[in-house]
């Protein structure tokens, strides 16, 4: 469905959301019911008449634009093989991962070894897995949920849990900004449950925090990745000098 088509669907759930009709809409363009049904079914609506309908509706046409995005259904997560296509291409995953961060096609090309044309080629590749929609001038849309998430287990989870020991975690953790702590408690299941919970609110923070910053765009902004993991778990070493008869506590 093209964008004028969407922009004509939202503009006819407005008008139905508000009780209005065709045939109340024509006499104020100034035009027959028929001809207000033609240009409906047609889309062929022109910008003054859109504006003067959204005036009837008491509506901006921004706000209309907004409908019709809200009511465009959006990308929760990929498939098992799709995210598997994009691992295999180490330029599409730093050109997805960079696009979803909202980085624009010039700075990805500014900042990494990738010519213009294998850019456009990425976000062509991305457009067609459903993740952005490829605008005019290499601009893009977003055409993910809000809790968009890679699949558990998945290729792109495997992919950055097999460098999490010897890429992320090499690192003196000293700079600003930087932080690095292990702890070992002994809780109950109750417990754990809980911390589990507060785990997942600062993950809801930590997206907060993303989305904050992007509103804020004359901001400088640097990649930040956060690891939390949390399990009940001994070190092999202490695991090698338990008795056989004893159970981990």
């Amino acid at each position: 469905m093209s964008q004028t088509q969407q922009l004509v669907s939202a503009l006819k759930r407005a008008l139905k959301a508000r009780g209005l009709t065709y045939a109340q809409v024509a006499p104020h363009l100034g035009l027959s019911e028929a001809s207000v049904k033609r240009q409906f079914s047609h889309c062929s609506l022109s910008l003054q008449t859109l504006d003067a309908i959204c005036q009837l509706a008491g509506l901006e046409l921004g706000d209309l634009v907004r409908e019709m995005e809200a009511a465009q259904p959006q990308l929760q997560h990929l498939s098992e093989a799709q995210e598997a296509d994009l691992v295999a291409s180490p330029k599409l995953l730093l050109v997805a991962v960079c696009t979803l961060n909202h980085w624009p096609l010039t700075q990805i090309v500014q900042q990494y070894q990738l010519t213009p044309a294998e850019g456009v080629a990425a976000l062509l590749q991305l457009d067609k897995l459903g993740l952005i929609q490829l605008l005019p001038e290499n601009r893009v849309k977003l055409r993910v949920a809000r809790d968009f998430a890679w699949l558990p287990n998945g290729p792109i989870h495997r992919f950055f849990r097999a460098r999490i020991q010897d890429d992320f975690l090499d690192a003196p953790f000293h700079a600003s900004g930087e932080l690095l702590r292990f702890q070992h408690a002994m809780l109950s299941p109750a417990a754990a449950v809980k911390l589990q919970q507060r785990l997942l609110r600062l993950l809801q923070e930590f997206d907060e925090l993303h989305a904050d910053c992007l509103d804020q765009g004359h901001l400088p902004t640097q990649g930040t990745s956060l690891l939390l993991a949390l399990r009940s778990w001994e070190p092999s070493a202490f695991l090698a000098l338990r008795r056989a008869d004893t159970d981990s506590r």
